[in-house]
């Protein structure tokens, strides 16, 4: 050891063995650039030594931060959707990983809001820097009540005028849109709309396929509610395609409001004798790795989510330093596959 005598504890023996000051000690353990790389080796090779380890729960209270950011999914609109949903999962996994990358660790709550006073819940726990929010459910009041006070507030949803809190997230409209001209240009005609638009990002996209049919002379989508639980789905699904063809209302295009209400509805639509896309062509709305798994192939909306949790996190730290960074609306795209 350096010094037998006395074993390095604190950051104050580091910097005396390395002859340098105990900040140049904290910035060098804290991998900081401004320490060239001869010093910080020094340093890293002493405190490897002498076993030392930066107390980093004092770091922290010095800093009057916690390291830990708050990722939450409020479901006021589905209260039995689960976290293990595929959208959600993939979401959440980039999130977790720029999160990492900026060495901070996630604290996971799933939300069902009994009363207005969840958000401030979690804003005024002083357990977390930032809050993080993976959709805006029905709580878009909440949300915005909370975001005129509190700043570290980021949402994945959409944004509308006049609206405070900031939000990242794909054109949904458009992305709705894209759909239902598609299936036009395909020749479909009879097309309906699987999925509640109880939240605005789902309403969002049948009102573009509504857009979409009335631009084409069209009349207004069958809508078709849909459970996001998925041990609802499929009866659902089953039931709304059933109703349908009792009352001898053919289909021929269906727009579903997800991937994962595609999947359903494909085999559904198999179950019941139909073929995708011979009798009914079907897209979804997200592109997550399954669609591409799919037989058939599912062609779908793709929201970069990737490249929205980049976002997210980036105006997050922003908004963390007290500087207001904007939202941000990703531009959907068209993924052609063998579906529709």
């Amino acid at each position: 050891m350096t010094d037998a005598s006395q074993p390095a504890r604190t950051l104050k023996d580091i910097a005396r063995l390395a002859g340098v000051s105990p900040g140049t000690v904290s910035r060098a353990l804290a991998g900081k650039s401004v320490v060239n790389a001869e010093t910080r080796a020094r340093i890293e090779a002493l405190a490897a030594e002498h076993n030392f380890q930066i107390n980093q729960m004092a770091r922290r209270l010095r800093a009057q931060r916690t390291g830990v950011i708050g990722v939450a999914i409020p479901l006021g609109h589905e209260r039995r959707q689960r976290l293990s949903d595929p959208f959600f999962m993939a979401l959440l996994g980039h999130l977790a990983d720029e999160l990492a990358a900026r060495d901070h660790d996630v604290m996971l709550s799933r939300i069902i809001p009994d009363d207005d006073d969840w958000l401030s819940r979690i804003t005024r726990s002083g357990m977390v820097d930032g809050v993080l929010l993976i959709g805006q459910s029905d709580q878009l009041a909440v949300i915005d009540a909370v975001a005129e006070t509190y700043l570290p507030l980021v949402v994945w949803g959409s944004t509308l005028p006049g609206q405070h809190h900031c939000a990242v997230g794909v054109d949904n409209r458009l992305g709705g849109r894209m759909a239902g001209e598609h299936l036009i240009a395909t020749g479909r005609r009879r097309i309906a709309f699987m999925g509640e638009i109880r939240t605005l990002e789902l309403a969002q996209r049948h009102a573009g396929l509504c857009d979409a049919m009335a631009d084409a002379g069209l009349k207004p989508p069958q809508q078709l509610d849909v459970a996001l639980a998925p041990e609802l789905m499929p009866d659902q699904i089953a039931a709304n395609l059933a109703r349908l063809q009792g009352e001898g209302q053919a289909i021929d295009g269906i727009v579903a409001a997800s991937d994962m209400i595609a999947l359903a509805t494909m085999a559904e639509l198999s179950a019941s004798g139909r073929s995708v896309p011979g009798d009914v062509a079907v897209t979804g709305f997200d592109d997550l790795p399954l669609a591409e798994r799919a037989i058939p192939r599912l062609t779908t909306i793709r929201q970069d989510l990737e490249a929205g949790a980049k976002a997210m996190v980036a105006a997050l730290f922003e908004r963390i330093e007290g500087r207001a960074a904007p939202g941000l609306e990703m531009p959907p795209g068209l993924i052609l596959r063998d579906s529709a």
